[in-house]
């Protein structure tokens, strides 16, 4: 099987050769842990979870590498937290807690390394170090900026001139900078939000510094795949490979870059004003994850996918009959179209297509390969709980509520719902009801 990448920075579908066929690196930038994840959030994590996935099938476990960071460090971080009065520690432990508990709900493996971007504090004041010294990056008033004037392929991955992405960017424009265009890789702290002391004065890191740093400690000063979604190609993916590019010597950042597309619901771009922004969490209070999953994969991962509540129906209709069809299969196996499609650049919709023409046996291997549990109870099926057992968890989900012991409550929760039964929370109470 010879798997095929749509790679952005080539603007063509290459065949995959990894630099090393015994450690295959795959780096996705992972969540800024300020609040629960939204739905845009879980297409790169369920996209990427399946080339993870193929990619085991592939060159076997124990050979792929993939690092899924958190940004614990960023001024949104700092602010959520002022407004709820609490620690940052506290609040991106939480909310890292929440993000990973969701993205295991829709069937994602954990990844290879999950890195935290205040663990690598050290290797990013080392990478500004070697980017100051070799002329790409200069001090100004407490700041380190990357000059982008000092490398001549900058924008090569959006493939825009400096003017056409100053055109299209929201750019802090500052006296220090030497050109609107530079971004920040270092920039100073005071005493009421995280700083760490540097050459340059206590500060923190730029954002896309984060990911260059984590990548490179954990996978190497160039790796095989480097993927996110559509929205993070410029200025985020940019900036990392001017950094990473030039604090190496001129070596290549990643040989291929993944970008998922779009998401919008209802035909119209998620928006809190409009009331259709969901987070993931939502969702899942009233829908399986698997059905979220499917629901995600029926449109291929590059093409932008309208979220609804009538294919959201049509997936869980669709889960229901593979499910019993597969479930009590023993020997599942792999059809070739099928292991086809998905090596065609992750095309899912073709390979769901080819489960509806397979067995039993094939539908079964399909669905685990894609991260469907065939040989767990059906989604359809009903619980085996009595009325004064719900109760009972509900309590203890309330005492831990008021505990502000919020993992244990969103486990009891999530252990209901897996047994079919739907919590909501109102102001009288929680009350619950069978998912039907």
């Amino acid at each position: 099987m010879v798997l095929r990448l749509h790679n952005t920075l080539t603007r063509d579908k290459v065949d995959f050769a990894p630099l090393d066929p015994k450690n295959v690196r795959m780096y996705v930038c992972g969540p800024t842990v300020y609040d629960y994840a939204h739905i845009g959030n879980a297409r790169p994590a369920i996209v990427f979870d399946v080339l993870f996935r193929l990619l085991r099938h592939s060159y076997g476990d124990a050979h792929v590498t993939f690092v899924r960071n958190i940004t614990d460090v960023d001024d949104k971080i700092n602010a959520r937290a002022a407004e709820e009065k609490i620690s940052i520690a506290d609040l991106t432990t939480r909310t890292a807690a929440q993000y990973q508990a969701d993205v295991q709900a829709l069937g994602c493996l954990p990844p290879t390394h999950e890195p935290r971007a205040t663990h690598y504090i050290g290797q990013m004041i080392a990478m500004v170090e070697r980017l100051v010294a070799s002329g790409h990056a200069y001090a100004a008033q407490g700041h380190v900026l990357f000059d982008v004037e000092s490398k001549s392929d900058y924008g090569k991955l959006s493939r825009r001139s400096i003017n056409e992405m100053l055109a299209g960017a929201r750019v802090e424009v500052a006296p220090y900078k030497k050109n609107t265009m530079d971004f920040v890789l270092w920039k100073p702290s005071d005493a009421d939000i995280p700083g760490w002391e540097s050459p340059w004065g206590r500060g923190r890191p730029g954002w896309h510094l984060e990911c260059s740093a984590m990548s490179e400690s954990l996978l190497g000063e160039t790796f095989d795949i480097h993927g996110g979604g559509i929205d993070l190609q410029f200025p985020h993916h940019e900036n990392e490979i001017a950094q990473s590019e030039c604090a190496h010597g001129g070596h290549p950042f990643a040989k291929v870059w993944m970008h998922n597309g779009f998401l919008q619901v209802e035909g119209e771009k998620m928006s809190k004003s409009l009331g259709n922004f969901f987070t993931i969490r939502e969702l899942l209070d009233d829908w399986p994850g698997e059905v979220l999953r499917l629901n995600m994969l029926r449109t291929h991962y590059r093409q932008p996918i309208d979220w609804t509540a009538h294919s959201l129906k049509e997936s869980w209709k669709i889960l229901e009959r593979w499910y019993d069809d597969a479930g009590a299969m023993a020997s599942p196996r792999l059809g070739e179209k099928f292991l086809a499609a998905l090596a065609d650049d992750l095309n899912t919709p073709q390979a769901l297509a080819e489960l509806h023409q397979e067995t039993p046996e094939a539908v079964a291997g399909g669905l685990s390969l894609l991260g469907f549990s065939v040989m767990s109870e059906s989604i359809a099926a009903k619980p085996e709980l009595d009325a004064t057992s719900i109760n009972h968890a509900i309590a203890a989900r309330t005492a831990a509520r008021a505990a502000k012991d919020f993992k244990e409550s969103d486990r009891i929760r999530d252990e209901l719902l897996a047994k079919g039964i739907v919590l909501k929370d109102g102001a009288g109470g929680t009350t619950w009801e069978v998912k039907r």
